[in-house]
């Protein structure tokens, strides 16, 4: 059942972050927090960091507007989690935390948010019954909101790519809760698509400000959330479950990709930070910069469409589009594999920490 949808929450998002976006960036110069030039980064200047405060802000503008007569136990994990995620971040870039506080305490603690207010995967508990299952579903939550949540933060290495990505997942999560008369889905995905892309006006190549960790944390814990809680309407066990992988199929893919170029060469996935990222290797093929981003944009929409019509499949159509989608990726990091790019020099896991 399709329901009317409400785009006032989705301005308001936009509205803040676009507009505030500019005193957090002058903010962060004047307490000079910038990202540093180095022979990792893609840039040539200091950036002014902090930009997940404006998202953070346009979020939870729009949130409060959308919510504010039934402030739920599930908006206000979600609120939870985000603050979380976003100081964590912003402690750890200052240098006040371990780097791997962020992947083994601060995103579990964010999980474990959304379980004590009864978001959690519904995987399992399908074909086991019992205490096993739901079991098993809690610890695949875990491993969910982890997983995408370091997908989102290490998809942030190049203007404009990690917001864009976050801004058509929330638009493709939106249209799903509208087929699928989930007005929660809904609201918090247009809200999280909002803050997206009014922060996308400033970062956008050439960027302005850019998010900083606590930024791209904060959007893959929101989009971790969006896919545990999206049911797509007419759509039955496993489809629905690959429903939110599809649309998050750039950072899965660039995940993917990362994870298995780095461990051939006897790296630590997600310790050997790198050019070696998708957008890095597209660069290397003559996209530049901008062509780079617009290519995954495009492929992010794609994935986003596969999704949206996997539901009105019928079975063996709809297994067939899913290994089509499957060997494509395969195919795709063998090439990105063989394409020059540049190599991390090993470290020692004491170096990497």
């Amino acid at each position: 059942m399709t329901m009317r949808a409400d785009w006032s929450s989705f301005l308001v998002a936009f509205a803040v972050s676009v507009i505030l976006t500019f005193p957090v960036r002058q903010l962060a110069l004047r307490f000079g927090i910038v990202d540093k030039p180095g022979p990792r980064k893609v840039h040539s200047k200091p950036m002014p960091l902090l930009g997940g405060v404006a998202i953070y802000l346009g979020l939870i503008a729009a949130v409060v507007r959308a919510f504010h007569s039934a402030m739920s136990k599930e908006i206000l994990a979600v609120i939870a989690g985000a603050t979380l995620l976003l100081l964590v971040g912003i402690l750890d870039e200052r240098g006040f935390l371990h780097h791997q506080i962020k992947l083994f305490i601060g995103m579990p603690i964010a999980a474990v948010f959304l379980l004590v207010a009864g978001i959690r995967a519904h995987v399992f508990s399908e074909f086991i019954s019992g205490p096993i299952g739901v079991f098993m579903d809690i610890c695949l939550t875990l491993f969910w909101t982890v997983g995408i949540t370091a997908a989102f933060s290490i998809l942030d290495h190049m203007d404009g790519l990690c917001a864009g990505i976050a801004a058509i997942a929330g638009a493709f999560f939106a249209f799903s809760a509208n087929d699928s008369g989930q007005p929660f889905v809904w609201m918090l995905a247009s809200c999280a698509m909002g803050a997206a892309l009014g922060f996308l006006v400033w970062n956008f190549n050439p960027a302005k400000i850019f998010m900083g960790d606590g930024g791209a944390m904060m959007l893959g814990f929101l989009m971790a959330t969006l896919g545990l809680t999206l049911h797509p309407a007419n759509a039955e066990f496993p489809i629905a479950q690959i429903v939110p992988i599809l649309i998050f199929g750039v950072p899965v893919f660039d995940t993917t990709l990362i994870s298995i170029s780095r461990s051939r060469r006897g790296l630590i996935p997600f310790t050997s930070p790198g050019k070696d990222h998708s957008a890095h290797r597209l660069t290397n093929l003559g996209l530049r910069h901008r062509g780079a981003v617009l290519s995954l944009y495009a492929v992010a929409v794609l994935f986003g469409a596969a999704g949206l019509a996997l539901p009105r499949l019928t079975g063996n159509t709809a297994y067939a589009l899913l290994g089509s989608l499957v060997l494509a990726g395969a195919i795709a990091v063998a090439f990105l594999e063989s394409v020059p790019f540049e190599r991390q020099v090993k470290v020692s896991r004491r170096e990497a920490a």
